[in-house]
């Protein structure tokens, strides 16, 4: 009877037993889930994070490019220098040189009406025989002295039957002249001269109309 009763016993199980296991068994399962998902969490969080960090760091400049680049502002900026001289030497030399063609251009325009005198003179005494000493003499000057000036670069302007222009030639009047005159410089009241080849007095004349 005693060892029917040990085999029923041993026969009989818990069922809560069996349930108590399961719920163990789920309640760990879970624990486990979540410290996963806690670990994938920081771990996608601490990647992120190293994401933005290294996106808002700036990035280390190379120095070789660094160098380059300074070398090559340097150069430019030498380069500018060096036009910028170059230019001024230029200017300066070009300045230097209309100086030294202007130069004494005061006392040439001062010597123009002493030539005007003179050939007034001698346009006056052309009745007068030549072999005259007082206008040979004259007419000596006059040549010495037209000749000392064109050295320097004095040069009268040959005006009369040239067309008109404003930039050599003053127009103190015009009068009727025929079709092949009309715009031309018909007489010279004063001779314009060039100096270097600039104008420094302009030629006073009669224009054809």
């Amino acid at each position: 009877m005693k060892l029917r009763q040990n085999k029923s016993m041993k026969s009989f199980r818990n069922p809560f037993a069996s349930r108590n296991k399961n719920n163990n068994n789920n309640t760990m399962q879970n624990e486990q889930n979540r410290t996963d998902i806690e670990n994938q969490s920081e771990e996608e969080l601490k990647l992120q994070s190293e994401v933005e960090a290294s996106e808002q760091k700036p990035m280390e400049e190379n120095p070789v490019e660094r160098l380059t680049a300074e070398l090559a502002e340097q150069k430019d900026q030498h380069m500018r220098l060096y036009a910028e001289f170059d230019n001024f030497r230029k200017r300066s030399m070009k300045e230097r040189a209309d100086y030294l063609k202007s130069a004494g251009s005061d006392v040439i325009i001062s010597l123009l009406p002493i030539i005007d005198d003179f050939e007034r003179a001698l346009k006056a005494s052309a009745h007068i025989d030549e072999k005259e000493p007082m206008k040979e003499g004259m007419t000596l000057v006059y040549h010495k002295l037209k000749l000392s000036l064109e050295q320097k670069g004095l040069k009268a302007m040959n005006t009369i039957g040239t067309d008109f222009d404003v930039d050599v030639h003053e127009a103190i009047t015009n009068i009727p002249a025929g079709d092949d005159m009309k715009g031309k410089v018909v007489d010279e009241l004063e001779k314009g001269y060039w100096f270097n080849d600039k104008v420094i007095r302009h030629a006073k004349v009669v224009v054809g109309s």
